[in-house]
């Protein structure tokens, strides 16, 4: 669901859609032909009183006025016409693999930010019941304040610390707000407000996001290793069409003039052409060819990159994955049962009260090294599928609904 309505209202993929539509009207543009011109002309008018009659009359098409019609159409030569095409073809499929990255990131970011809210909401119930914890003991603490089995300093340090907690509880109950409102933000929303419910857990998403296959290769061609291609094979077509800008165009005419009563109804045709003799494009060639190196460097720097984000992705991922089932399975049970017999201990007076305090402390802080350890897990999950360009395995289930 969040995926979709990212998809549906995100402003950067808005504008690389709108980028993509302006693209495609330059493909369309690149394909059509140069107007013809038309030119209409009248001279010989006498204008010292004599007239323009002629032996066939005084009519507007018997006077001796020369009237021409010509009708211009250029032609390019040298292949420029389809060179321009080329280079707008690619041009859109630069900005096609654009936009396809703007989602690939997008969809990674949205995921990422689902789980940064889900992890903050379980930091908060872990520090809610480590406060409700030490709250419980501390009903215990008042019954044997008052039994006369423990100072009133070990009631007050028991109370001190659930307070503590509790505040703790409340401040996370913050994260988890700006985790939402940084959520909604990606999804659109026109004002955020970090109101928006997540019925999901972290647990039921880290089985779905640890299958992720972090040793399988990169699927096909990434879509900024691709938008970079594309950029250099634009830089190509531009740079040959720059060489071939010497050639000269041809500007065919044909034309009908009109001339009694001598040369009543000619017809004629001509060629002209521009001589490349003063200016021979060296500036344009030279500032193309350091466009296309530029081009190729970028794709080597894009490639270069791509493959580093892999390996630091999988790197990331295997470490947070096993970190993850450390903390969460043999320690936390451990720490769990730990913190259990010290407060049934304490509670018949069989432990000292700095005994139970540590033990809440370190489980509080190994449940909270659990949750942190889950998140980094499912964050490097959907890190690693994007770099590997794998995003629509996960995708499609992702948040589930």
């Amino acid at each position: 669901m969040a995926l979709r309505m990212a998809l549906k209202a995100n402003a950067d993929l808005h504008i690389a859609q709108a980028q993509v539509a302006a693209a495609a009207a330059a493909v369309h543009s690149a394909r059509e032909f140069p107007n013809p011109t038309l030119g209409v002309s009248v001279a010989h008018i006498s204008t010292d009183g004599r007239g323009n009659a002629t032996p066939a009359g005084n009519g507007f098409f018997n006077r001796s006025y020369d009237s021409i019609v010509a009708l211009s159409q250029l032609l390019e030569l040298g292949g420029k016409r389809g060179l321009r095409q080329a280079s707008a073809r690619a041009g859109e499929r630069a900005l096609e693999a654009q936009r396809e990255d703007v989602q690939r990131l997008l969809m990674v970011a949205v995921g990422q930010a689902y789980v940064g809210v889900l992890g903050a909401r379980e930091q908060a119930r872990v520090l809610a019941a480590s406060a409700a914890s030490l709250l419980r003991e501390a009903g215990v603490a008042d019954v044997r304040y008052a039994a006369g089995d423990i100072p009133a300093s070990d009631k007050a340090q028991i109370e001190i610390a659930a307070a503590r907690l509790g505040l703790d509880a409340a401040a996370a109950q913050q994260s988890v707000t700006a985790a939402t409102i940084a959520l909604e933000s990606l999804l659109g929303v026109p004002e955020p407000h970090g109101e928006t419910i997540l019925s999901d857990r972290l647990d039921q998403l880290l089985p779905q996001l640890e299958a992720v296959d972090g040793d399988a290769p990169i699927r096909s061609v990434r879509p900024d290793v691709a938008a970079a291609e594309a950029a250099l094979a634009k830089a190509e077509a531009d740079f040959t069409t720059q060489k071939r800008a010497p050639i000269p165009d041809l500007t065919v005419s044909l034309q009908f003039e009109h001339n009694p009563p001598d040369a009543p109804n000619t017809v004629g045709v001509g060629v002209s052409l521009p001589l490349p003799l003063w200016n021979t494009n060296t500036g344009s060639i030279r500032t193309s060819r350091a466009l296309r190196d530029q081009a190729a460097a970028q794709l080597d720097k894009v490639r270069i990159a791509a493959m580093a984000d892999v390996a630091t992705a999988r790197a990331a991922f295997g470490e947070a994955r096993a970190r993850a089932a450390v903390l969460a399975g043999e320690l936390a049970g451990k720490s769990s049962a730990v913190l259990e017999t010290v407060a049934y201990a304490y509670d018949h007076g069989g432990a000292a009260l700095v005994d139970l305090l540590t033990a809440q402390r370190n489980d509080n802080e190994l449940q909270q090294a659990v949750v942190r350890a889950q998140a980094d897990a499912a964050g490097a999950a959907l890190a690693l599928a994007a770099a590997l360009n794998r995003l629509d395995t996960i995708h499609r289930d992702f948040p589930p609904r």
